[in-house]
């Protein structure tokens, strides 16, 4: 299993000129993935959050290198965009210094507790050390910007849904969506979506919130054991 940092996340660190885009995060997991020792031919991609456009925009540029796809809360459809994107949506449409920087607050401790914790039924259950270090790399200086710039660009990942769409339907790549059914961000709606181009899909609607990882992560690995055994992979 490979799970590296997406750029302006983690320990990832990238020269002052890099330009974050959602572009521009998949070409260097691309070439890190090209550039490992032993690159695999073939990969299962585990897509979450901003990893599904990352991780669909390589299935784009290499149909054949993904045998599965595993999406915790990973969107890629309309319907999976609730109106916690309405002021980013207005920011989309108005590129102004206002509306990006009303977004600012969203990337202080309290929206990050809030995606964790939110639709949570216990969320005592959630461990305080991984909101608490998750921000602490958030505030690094400069990883502001970074964040608005990537809420910014994620208008082009909307625009890439039909071609995420088309990929499932010529590929009929074997997808198992395992959600946390109280996300407030990617409500399911966003999973159950996926059966209109991949039939066969296997969705799971879990009683969890948007980090469903944190708290059913036994289920959470059950269900792709016995997804990757079923499916031959």
């Amino acid at each position: 299993m490979i799970a590296p940092d997406l750029p302006g996340f983690g320990f990832t660190e990238l020269p002052s000129t890099y330009k974050y885009s959602f572009d521009n995060i998949a070409k260097t997991i691309g070439t890190f993935l090209e550039t490992i020792p032993s690159p695999p031919e073939k990969y299962s991609i585990y897509i979450f959050d901003y990893g599904a456009p990352t991780g669909l925009r390589l299935a784009l540029s290499k149909p054949s290198a993904v045998s599965a796809i595993f999406s915790q809360n990973g969107n890629a459809y309309v319907e999976g965009l609730s109106a916690f994107w309405d002021p980013i949506k207005k920011y989309w449409a108005s590129d102004s210094t206002e509306d990006r920087e009303a977004l600012a607050g969203f990337l202080k401790i309290e929206g990050t507790k809030w995606q964790y914790g939110t639709g949570t039924p216990d969320p005592n259950s959630i461990a305080p050390e991984t909101y608490t270090f998750d921000q602490a790399l958030m505030d690094r200086p400069g990883n502001k910007d970074i964040q608005l710039d990537l809420f910014k660009d994620y208008e082009n990942n909307v625009k890439l849904y039909p071609e995420f769409h088309k990929f499932f339907r010529e590929s009929q790549v074997p997808l198992l969506a395992v959600w946390g059914k109280n996300d407030e961000i990617f409500p399911p709606s966003g999973a159950e979506a996926f059966k209109r181009d991949l039939p066969n899909a296997e969705i799971h609607l879990l009683d969890a919130g948007h980090f469903a990882v944190e708290t059913e992560t036994e289920e959470i690995a059950r269900l792709m054991l016995a997804f990757l055994e079923k499916n031959g992979i």
